[in-house]
């Protein structure tokens, strides 16, 4: 039994995921190997799409714009009349809110109702509003269009259900602009029904603001009549309180600011005479206090009342000085009898006499002037106490009077809010002006916007290369079959010893048989292939030359026996003596392949009939002998475990120096197993594309397990045409750089 020397690696899912790198080469070679169903899918989606799409009924659109303001114009000025319903600006959500809510009313079932209503009731040229760029065909459709419209409406249980929904409201971002969008298989109809849904939602908005205003208008005047008698009753009631408590002032208020207003000057006053009569007391005290003193001294006295009082005493005393002070000089100058000097003491009595009767006078004049000031005084006493009276009194009734007062004002106010109010509703009701303006009309726009066949044929198109990609990456995934090198060395765990391409039509001209290509066609790629398949074999031990080697596969039609003949072929013009066995004792081909007669060969040799050297007969190729499968037997599995055939191994191992076996797939019997177990070394023939991975591994599985030494396997059936064949296009370069490939005739081989 040969021993594997080499150390084969075995397949295991570390192996597999050790090279987890994306390498955008193995899709782009996915995509190129399932090309045909890409392109296959591709072309059904888009065709389908494009089928879809001219099918679809033309759909024309046409818009009006519109500017909608969150308030009517003050055609009145400003601050006279206002809406009934405030819709000034406010925050932003306000407006928000505001604008969301006109959104929803363009599309209400009242303003479709008032479109349904004009499709009834108007005139054909006044609800299409012809244009005199219309085409006479087009418009003559518009009018079918808008019969079939209105038979809609006729027969629809609600008029309004006919055409709601079809308008579309696109805000203007940014702005106050909306636009209304209708779309319709006629143009002309189209723009029509978006003309007619903008005007019938101005009419919706005036008459929702002059219902309103009629609604307001009516309470209004069903509240007046009793705010106008609540107000009468108001203004007696505050009557009849006045005379009952004997307010005649203007009113109540006035009442009570006279009172406090007597209260105030009588306080002003009674100050006032209180300080004079302090005054005038502390001055009496003082002169009653001094006259005590001056009684006995006329001239003390005069002095008292003379800086207190009058200039008259200033001029008598002056007078009396004068006239004391003439005596006094006489006195000393004349005798007592002088007339002169009794003349002058007469003088000086008169004085004095006259003096004495005017300070008495104002010392009198005094008291009476302190007398006065205090009646005074007792009197604004007397008037002060009776303006506090009549100010206790009057208060007594203030909250009365205030209660009434209030309701009487507040009776007022409403009863002029109310006239107010009527008067402006009124007026707001005549004006009818309304916060929705026209932008722009929509007008008949011939060009159909749906459906768009440049971007259906573009989603089409996408579609059908996502799906065809999607369903390529599925197949892909879900083909089991070996196709490149990557996948036997990671997940087979062999070693990859080259390619054999396909082998049909040749450029060089055509062969009739494929497994003699190497033979026939030294210079193609084939050729070149086998020839790196037979390096690589023999680089596989360097050290002791390989007799035998074992060509199997895991499963029938896998190129297993062209591999072999190629392989065989190959040694042979390297100047070797190569004997190619079939040991496929079931299904032989070698003998039809080199047309050599198969009447006895290698079974007959295992049951002892004839020799080696009888059996060996010649296929044509130089140094290339051939040992047919002979006779079918019934048991090939007893016959390949026979001493017999080991002894026939050894004796080929001697005559020749290469010995290439032929043997049945290990995955349909188990003939190949056991003459691996007798060779130097197998080789895996894989089909690329229709070998299993599952299979594959079985086979290397069934290999293994008996110890047996696979050098490797070998890709067949790879498309060299295919410039992303895992990397093997460069094989197609042989031809080209050998010159062209001349077809060499074998010779006949000998039966």
């Amino acid at each position: 039994m040969a021993q594997n020397n080499l150390e084969t690696p075995h397949f295991t899912p570390e192996a597999a995921a050790a090279d987890s790198t994306l390498d955008l080469r193995l899709y782009w070679r996915m995509v190129v190997r399932r090309r045909w169903l890409i392109v296959g899918v591709f072309l059904t989606v888009a065709g389908l799409f494009a089928a879809y799409t001219l099918r679809l009924p033309k759909v024309y659109s046409a818009s009006a714009t519109i500017i909608i303001d969150m308030s009517s114009p003050k055609v009145l000025g400003t601050g006279q009349v206002q809406d009934v319903v405030d819709s000034a600006p406010g925050s932003y959500w306000f407006s928000k809110e505001y604008y969301e809510t006109q959104y929803n009313v363009l599309r209400s079932r009242a303003v479709a109702a008032r479109v349904a209503e004009r499709v009834l009731t108007q005139r054909d040229d006044e609800f299409l509003g012809r244009e005199q760029s219309v085409p006479a065909e087009v418009w003559a459709n518009g009018l079918k269009a808008l019969a079939a419209l209105r038979e809609r409406v006729k027969a629809a249980n609600d008029a309004s259900s006919a055409v709601m929904g079809r308008v579309t409201v696109e805000p203007v971002k940014d702005s106050r602009v909306a636009k209304l969008q209708i779309d319709d298989g006629d143009p002309v109809l189209a723009a029509a029904l978006a003309n007619t849904f903008a005007q019938a939602y101005m009419e919706q908005t005036i008459a929702s603001k002059s219902t309103t205003t009629t609604e307001a208008t009516e309470s209004l005047e069903s509240r007046l009549p009793d705010l106008e008698e609540k107000l009468l009753a108001s203004a007696r009631a505050l009557e009849e309180f006045k005379e009952k408590n004997d307010i005649v002032a203007p009113s109540y208020e006035d009442k009570v600011k006279m009172v406090d207003d007597r209260m105030l000057k009588l306080n002003e006053e009674l100050t006032r005479i209180v300080v004079s009569k302090a005054q005038l007391k502390a001055r009496n005290d003082a002169i009653a206090a001094m006259r005590q003193v001056a009684n006995n001294d006329e001239v003390a006295r005069t002095a008292l009342v003379s800086e207190t009082y009058a200039p008259l005493i200033q001029q008598l005393r002056i007078r009396f000085m004068d006239a004391k002070n003439e005596c006094d000089d006489m006195e000393q100058r004349m005798l007592p009898q002088n007339p002169k000097l009794l003349a002058c003491k007469s003088k000086l009595q008169n004085a004095t006499a006259a003096l004495n009767t005017e300070v008495e006078t104002v010392l009198r004049r005094a008291q009476a002037e302190y007398n006065n000031v205090a009646q005074t005084e007792k009197n604004l006493l007397r008037e002060l106490n009776d303006s506090k009276a009549e100010a206790q009194a009057v208060r007594k009734h203030e909250s009365g009077y205030s209660k009434l007062k209030r309701a009487h004002e507040t009776n007022v106010r409403l009863y002029e809010v109310a006239q107010k109010s009527l008067k402006e509703t009124g007026l707001s009701g005549t004006t009818r002006m309304s916060n929705i303006t026209w932008l722009d009309q929509a007008r008949p726009v011939l060009k159909a916007t749906k459906p768009n066949v440049r971007l259906n044929m573009l989603l089409g198109a996408l579609a059908g290369l996502v799906l065809g990609f999607a369903l390529a990456f599925v197949v892909e995934f879900l083909d089991n079959t070996v196709t490149s090198q990557q996948q036997i060395e990671e997940r087979l765990g062999l070693t990859f010893l080259g390619i054999l391409p396909s082998i049909g039509e040749e450029k060089h001209g055509t062969s009739p048989l494929p497994e003699l290509i190497c033979y026939e066609q030294p210079k193609s790629a084939v050729a070149e292939c086998c020839r790196a398949i037979r390096t690589n074999l023999l680089f596989m031990s360097p050290d002791r030359p390989l007799k035998s080697i074992l060509v199997t596969s895991a499963g029938p039609r896998d190129g297993k026996t062209t591999t072999a003949a190629s392989l065989a072929i190959t040694m042979a013009e390297s100047g070797n003596r190569v004997l190619l066995v079939d040991a496929d004792l079931r299904r032989p081909r070698v003998h039809s392949v080199f047309k050599v007669s198969n009447g006895a060969g290698l079974s007959s040799l295992i049951v002892g009939e004839g020799t080696l050297a009888d059996m060996v007969k010649d296929s044509g190729v130089p140094s290339l002998d051939l040992l047919t499968c002979g006779p079918v037997p019934p048991n090939p599995a007893e016959l390949l475990h026979t001493d017999r055939f080991r002894e026939l191994l050894a004796e080929m191992g001697k005559r020749y120096d290469r010995v290439i076996i032929d043997s049945p797939p290990v995955g349909a019997v188990a003939d190949a197993v056991v003459v691996s177990t007798l060779v130097d070394g197998t080789v895996v023939v894989l089909k690329s594309g229709n070998t299993g991975r599952d299979m594959a591994r079985r086979t290397v599985r069934a290999l293994n397990d008996v110890n047996a030494r696979v050098f490797g396997a070998v890709l067949n059936d790879v498309n060299l045409e295919d410039r992303h064949a895992g990397g093997y296009y460069y094989y197609t370069k042989y031809g080209y750089y050998y010159g062209e490939s001349e077809t060499k005739p074998r010779a006949q081989s000998q039966s």
